[in-house]
């Protein structure tokens, strides 16, 4: 069986967390200016929220899931009883 195709998020979200750890790296050295440690700061702020936003949205995604009388599973309807 092929491996499944990532769509455009998670790819984002793969992409946002490789880039986060990076820059996490490079601050823990501690050799960087600091003009520069700054800017990587701030792209990891907004990396970090990006990263928060998709997962609780991946989240509230699997809260609704659930499985037919068949097992297939499908997306549960908000004001359902």
């Amino acid at each position: 069986m092929p491996p499944k195709k990532k769509n455009a998020d998670e790819t984002d979200f793969d992409e946002s967390l490789r880039r986060l750890e990076k820059i996490v790296e490079q601050m823990e050295q501690g050799d960087i200016p600091l003009e520069e440690s700054l800017k990587l700061y701030e792209e990891g702020i907004a990396l970090s929220k990006a990263c928060a936003q998709k997962l609780h949205q991946a989240e509230l995604t699997i809260k609704r899931l659930g499985k037919d009388l068949e097992g297939n599973l499908k997306l549960f309807e908000e004001d359902r009883e």
